[in-house]
C-alpha cells in the first residue's frame, strides 16, 4: 500500500469517530486502530498501526521560573571552558563568599584547550555569591560571580 494513502486513512480514522479500520487489498492487510489514551496498546500484529486519538488540550509545559535577579555586579566568563576556584585541586580556592577582593586580583581559572587562563576580579568589592561548580564547564558570557 501506498505510503500517502496510508497516512491519509490514519488522518481520517485519527479525526472521526471511527474507532478502528481494516483494509485488504492484493498487496496486503492493514488495520488501523485509534489509541485509546487511557488503554494500554498491546501489538496484534506486525500490520496494525495505531492511530493518536483526537488530541486534547494539553497544559503547556511549566516555563522554569527565572531566577532572582542578581543585585551588585556580575562576573562573567569571558570564554568557554572548564571553570576551577583554585590554582591545582589541592590549592586553597582564590575566593570564598564573603572575600574582599580588589579589582585585577585572580577570581578563578578557567581552561580552554588545556590552557589555564587566570580570571581577574573587574570590579573591587565583597564576593557574595559563587554561581558556577568547581570543575563545571561553563559558556561564553555565563555569570560566575556577583561582587557587592
Amino acid at each position: 500500500m501506498d505510503l500517502r494513502k496510508l497516512k491519509t486513512l490514519i488522518d481520517l480514522v485519527s479525526e472521526s469517530n471511527i474507532s478502528e479500520l481494516e483494509i485488504t487489498e492484493a498487496d496486503g492487510k492493514v488495520r488501523i486502530v485509534k489509541a485509546d489514551p487511557r488503554v494500554v496498546m498491546q501489538p496484534v500484529a506486525a500490520s496494525t498501526i495505531a492511530a493518536p486519538a483526537v488530541a486534547a488540550p494539553v497544559a503547556a509545559p511549566a516555563e522554569p521560573a527565572a531566577p532572582p535577579a542578581e543585585t551588585g555586579h556580575i562576573v562573567k566568563s569571558p570564554m568557554v571552558g572548564t571553570f576551577y576556584r583554585s590554582a591545582s585541586p589541592g590549592a586553597k580556592a582564590f575566593v570564598e563568599i564573603g572575600s574582599t577582593i580588589k579589582e585585577g586580583e585572580p577570581i578563578c581559572i578557567i581552561e580552554a584547550m588545556k590552557i589555564m587562563n587566570e580570571i581577574e576580579a573587574d570590579k573591587s568589592g565583597t564576593v557574595t555569591r559563587i554561581l558556577s561548580d568547581n570543575g563545571q564547564a561553563v559558556e561564553f558570557g555565563q555569570p560566575l560571580f556577583v561582587i557587592e
